[in-house]
């Protein structure tokens, strides 16, 4: 008899504080608002009703009616704004809320528990780049491929609603409402749910360190912001001063809410780096005990971007009050790139021909664990060591790594075949949770530049910083160089980044599907069952040569798993005979110690 998947009713563990209650057919809006009274709303373009004030700064007021209802706040200046809290804007950023009954979905994840950590291997998209109609739905049509694959996990970039219909989503102002350029709310819940169906996790990306440029109306009646800290976007978000409960409430929530509402797994958070807080508890040890003590049913996992490598704030089976699950890990990235590519500009210059760098990246998680790095002029990182591979997630390319070149260009466009068949035999077998983005497992050259939907003097503002952000590269020096950026403003820039989902059909692109599904089978065969209960070790290192390395690892299972990697393309002798049991092997080599250009090999015992 088929399975007939349970339906999963909508249950918060606590009451939000913020957006709007739907009960006996009545509506109830809220909006916290300390700076500014009265406050009046407007429901489907009425007559304005005043709202009632409370001492501590609520505005509340009751409606008959249900979801479907179009709303604002009308401020005392004549401006209407839309609620900081909306489920969804269907006239995007500037235009009203549209009140949605959370329980209305129908769910059909009632089985779903979750999975285990150590089996993650996350599969990084951008909803609007990924498909050719960019939407919810169009994405949930692909989800086969994916678990075909070998992806258990995928993460999504931030989809909070943002202006205009295109941006790579980090400049959201309207944190608990998809943005209508991919879909509805409820198609977002549909493709978590057949993601649920085909065994996949759904892991959301959130930004708490700031708000975009525009549509930002919540300083205007709440202090959002805080002269105490400045960041690279501006003033901070306000975590520790005055009225900083009911903002610290407002992420924690929204966290809760993507984590019940929308049943996703776990969220990637990112530039914790940015959230600046002297408060003891800190938002972040708040944030992450309050998710841990609501959702008790199924695993969550917590994703920090960091570039601080604060190895104390990860603990991948959360066990330490405030810790996160795992860290992206920049370092491998950047040792794995520049020994592919041997691009030495910015931050790449502390890591060019560092080999040592490479073998503690792979062993040991941070390839700075607390001292100086030149480019930063400061230390950097703390250390690592101590921490199982599980707290670290390795990848060749992500969002970032791409799209802050100034072209967009893959690893596939910088870096020979054979060299980045070498790259992804190590990463994607190493003990650190792997992580691939979009197109990555097909060889797309296709670009990923950076885009927004911003227009007028916002547009020419980001168009121009983008291209001073290059001045300081010698090959954008020129002026004349520098306007051949893509225009960052420009719909051009943004189609350019759709994948072509025709390539995996055609050579070479379907012998590179099939390369990363062989490599991603064998992770769940010979890595993932040593990994289980955390209990695995960090590695050990050897330097042979310029890119040339041995690493090993005695796993929770107590076997031990090691790497001989050569990531040059020069041949180097010396490496030691390889114990156990030989799973994988990359380029050329022999059995006396030899290892050709761009060779890997991986063995286990036991």
């Amino acid at each position: 008899m088929q399975h007939q998947p349970r339906p999963r009713p909508f249950v918060p563990s606590e009451p939000m504080s913020f957006g709007t209650v739907c009960r006996d057919g009545v509506v109830e809006f809220r909006l916290w608002a300390p700076a500014i009274r009265p406050v009046r709303l407007v429901v489907d373009d009425g007559a304005p009703l005043e709202m009632q004030a409370a001492e501590d700064g609520w505005h509340t007021a009751r409606v008959p009616g249900g979801a479907g209802l179009r709303y604002g706040f009308l401020l005392p200046d004549g401006l209407q704004v839309p609620d900081p809290a909306s489920r969804f804007q269907p006239d995007d950023a500037f235009g009203a809320s549209e009140v949605v009954d959370p329980a209305a979905f129908a769910w059909t994840d009632g089985d779903w528990r979750g999975r285990p950590w150590e089996e993650a291997v996350i599969y990084e998209l951008h909803v609007g780049a990924f498909t050719p109609g960019g939407t919810f739905a169009e994405a949930a049509g692909k989800l086969p491929h994916l678990a075909e694959l070998g992806i258990t996990a995928v993460q999504i970039m931030p989809v909070a609603d943002f202006p205009g219909r295109r941006n790579w989503g980090y400049d959201g102002v309207l944190l608990f409402a998809p943005d209508s350029a991919y879909g509805r709310p409820e198609d977002l819940k549909a493709f978590v749910d057949a993601a649920h169906r085909l065994g996949l996790m759904v892991f959301l990306d959130v930004v708490y360190n700031h708000l975009g440029p525009e549509a930002n109306f919540l300083p205007l009646y709440a202090p959002l912001f805080t002269d105490r800290h400045t960041t690279p976007w501006g003033p901070a978000i306000n975590f520790d001063g005055e009225g900083s409960h009911w903002i610290r409430q407002f992420v924690i929530q929204n966290a809760l809410y993507w984590l019940q509402e929308y049943h996703f797994d776990g969220l990637r958070l990112d530039a914790v780096h940015g959230i600046l807080d002297d408060s003891t508890p800190e938002i972040l040890v708040e944030l992450a005990d309050r998710i841990r003590a609501a959702v008790t049913s199924r695993p969550i996992h917590l994703i920090l971007e960091n570039e601080e490598n604060e190895a104390s704030r990860l603990d991948p089976i959360a066990v330490t009050p405030g810790a996160y699950t795992a860290q992206w890990n920049d370092d491998v990235h950047h040792v794995l790139h520049t020994a592919l590519t041997e691009e030495g500009h910015g931050y790449y210059a502390d890591y060019l021909a560092r080999t040592d760098l490479l073998g503690r990246a792979l062993a040991e998680g941070f390839a700075f664990q607390g001292e100086e790095m030149a480019y930063r002029g400061s230390p950097r990182g703390e250390p690592s060591a101590g921490l199982p591979p599980t707290a670290f997630i390795a990848f060749l390319q992500n969002h970032d790594q791409i799209g802050n070149r100034a072209t967009g260009e893959r690893i596939a466009v910088l870096a020979s075949p054979e060299a980045v068949r070498a790259a992804a035999a190590v990463y994607l077998l190493l003990p650190q949770i792997p992580m691939l983005f979009m197109g990555e497992e097909w060889g797309t050259a296709r670009p990923f530049p950076f885009f927004v939907g911003f227009e007028g003097d916002l547009a020419e503002k980001v168009r121009e910083g983008r291209r001073r952000e290059f001045e300081r590269f010698p090959a954008f020096r020129d002026p004349k160089i520098r306007e051949t950026i893509p225009d960052p403003a420009a719909e051009a820039t943004f189609l350019a980044a759709k994948l072509d989902w025709s390539e995996p059909e055609r050579e070479p692109h379907r012998e590179w599907l099939a390369f990363y599904q062989r490599l991603l089978r064998l992770r769940q065969s010979e890595v993932v069952p040593r990994l289980r209960g955390g209990g695995a070790s960090a590695g050990r290192y050897e330097v042979l040569g310029e890119g040339a390395v041995v690493v090993a690892w005695t796993l929770a299972d107590g076997s031990d798993l090691t790497l001989h990697a050569n990531l040059s393309a020069r041949t180097v002798d010396g490496f030691p005979p390889l114990p156990g049991r030989v799973i994988w092997q990359e380029g050329p080599g022999d059995g006396e110690g030899r290892r050709g250009p761009w060779a890997v090999r991986w063995s286990v015992t036991a």
